[in-house]
């Protein structure tokens, strides 16, 4: 049966709730192989909330439902202060990028509690200003960007990565309404070794199958090659 959609595959869920710095409880969800221990942690921060965004954000829903078992990842989502999703609200209130410097510190924490290996942070949209303001304070193996907008990151915090030799990739749609790839060429430049991947008819929202593949196969590729490449069908349940 082909992989498509909303499709669940095989893989433990456990609803958790992480605790930040100044006392609020987040909601969120870690997914894990089915058996055996996963050869690496994707940490996923969604899209901005205040535009509907949230850790149900299709392409992170996705990577929870397969790469478990399509690529012995573990994937957390969570929810940032102020959004709710069907999981649940988050505490707090949506402060614009700031104080979401403690929600990432706290999912950095669970991982770190729960002993989870080689963790990346994948950002989406709102989520990649997270990944590049904060992600470099915490023990990770690189960031993966999906459709950064630049808007919050400044130039300074985008060139400090370059002092830093842990994996910066970089996923721009052809058709993003915010940042397309010649500009994120000069913008990611302060980066030397980033790799910056143009996505041919892409777009900041991802929308489709086909998208949705080309997204979770270079998340793959970053994170755990020997996955690939993905299966596209699984026994009916």
């Amino acid at each position: 049966m082909e992989i498509r959609g909303p499709r669940l595959l095989p893989a433990r869920r456990e609803d958790i709730e992480l605790r930040t710095e100044d006392g609020l409880r987040l909601v969120g969800e870690l997914a894990l192989p089915e058996a055996g221990e996963p050869v690496a942690t994707l940490v996923t921060l969604h899209p901005l909330p205040t535009a509907g965004g949230f850790m149900d954000s299709h392409i992170l829903r996705k990577a929870a439902a397969r790469l478990p078992a399509l690529a012995d990842l573990a994937v957390l989502r969570f929810n940032t202060r102020g959004t709710s999703s069907p999981r649940g609200a988050s505490e707090g209130v949506f402060d614009g990028g700031t104080s979401e410097r403690l929600d990432v510190a706290a999912a950095m924490a669970f991982v770190h509690e729960r002993g989870l290996p080689r963790p990346w942070l994948v950002g989406w949209s709102f989520g990649t200003e997270l990944a590049l303001k904060y992600g470099r304070q915490h023990d990770i193996e690189g960031v993966i960007l999906l459709s950064p907008p630049l808007h919050r990151a400044t130039a300074a915090e985008v060139a400090a990565w370059a002092q830093d030799d842990r994996q910066v990739v970089v996923l721009v749609p052809e058709l993003d309404d915010y940042l397309r790839p010649d500009e994120a060429t000069e913008r990611f430049a302060a980066i030397p070794h980033a790799r910056l991947i143009a996505v041919d008819g892409g777009r900041h929202l991802w929308v489709g199958e086909s998208q949705t593949r080309r997204v979770l196969d270079e998340i793959v590729s970053a994170v755990n090659p020997a996955a690939l490449p993905l299966r596209r069908e699984w026994p009916a349940l």
